[in-house]
This record gives C-alpha cells, structure tokens and sequence, in this order.
C-alpha cells in the first residue's frame, strides 16, 4: 500500500460545488472597437466644432472619452469579483471575493441550512439568501432570475443529499 491510498477520514465528497462570476458581454476586442469608434466620433464631431470656432468643445469631447474610458475599466475591474459554494455532508462553505480581492469566507452546517428565494411574479427570482440559526447570507447576487432558479434547484439538491448522510459503498 503506497501513501497515496491511505485512507482519509477528513476526506469527504463534494456533493456540489460552483463558481459564481459576474457575467459581462463585452470582451478586451469589443470594448477596443467601442473605445475606437467614441473616440473617432467625438473626435469628428469636436473638430467640427473647433472649424466653427468654438474650440472648448473640442477639450469636452475628450473628457467625455476619458470618462466613458474610466466606466469601462471600472466595470471591467468589478467583474474580478467571485463566489465559490461548495457542500459535503458536514459542512456548506461560501468563499466571497470581492473585486479588490478582499476574501470573506462563512462555513454553515448544511443540515441547519435553508435556501430562502424573494420572487417577484413578473421577473422572477430576485434574491437568494442561506439562512441558519438567524444568520442570512445573500448569493448569487449578480446572476440573473433564470440563472438564479437554476443554482437554487442545483444547490436544493445538494443540500438534501447532505441531509441524507453520506452514501458508503464498500469494495
């Protein structure tokens, strides 16, 4: 028997396991093109208004450019934020890090554990919340409402499979 067969009593199963990201749409190559595409427009328009003579609109173009450039990089810089879930039969984790890599970390029982959802009937699932022992916990809050169904089913599952125990299957 080698060392890695030994057996690990510590070792559980991960009965689900995600990794939550904001979603966004715009790669490094479309936001290129939308900053390239700003930039000759404001540059167009701001050169016809210097050719009229009202040559302080020109520098407002550009601040206009700097400042849809600094929305982008502020969105782009918030998309670095994430949420990890995982659950075994003794334990739920949700690993939080923010955009500037700030980490909070909350371990619950998965027995004492239940998935409260805010629905509205038009849109959806709004809100999805753990609650144990009086302490809620929000995830999953940049997933939209179908996105939201989905892990919440996903996460239900797992959640009553903890509840089940574990499943031994000797050899």
């Amino acid at each position: 028997m080698t060392a890695g067969n030994d057996f690990d009593p510590d070792a559980q199963p991960a009965l689900f396991s995600a990794l939550l990201t904001p979603h966004r749409s715009l790669n490094r190559t479309g936001f290129l093109v939308v900053m390239a595409f700003v930039t000759f427009v404001s540059f167009a328009a701001g050169l016809a208004f210097l050719l009229m003579g009202a040559w302080p609109v020109l520098a407002v173009f550009g601040l206009d450019v700097l400042a849809i450039y600094w929305a982008f990089r502020v969105n782009f810089r918030r998309a670095r934020a994430s949420e990890e879930i995982w659950v075994t039969p003794s334990e739920l984790r949700v690993r939080r890090i923010s955009h500037r890599g700030h980490v909070v970390e909350f371990v619950l029982n998965p027995l004492w554990v239940r998935l409260d959802q805010i629905s509205h009937a038009e849109y959806g699932i709004e809100k999805l919340y753990l609650v144990s022992r009086g302490r809620s916990v929000s995830i999953g809050s940049f997933l939209g409402p179908d996105e939201k169904a989905s892990f919440a089913k996903a996460l239900n599952a797992a959640l009553q499979a903890a509840r089940r125990g574990p499943t031994y299957n000797p050899v």
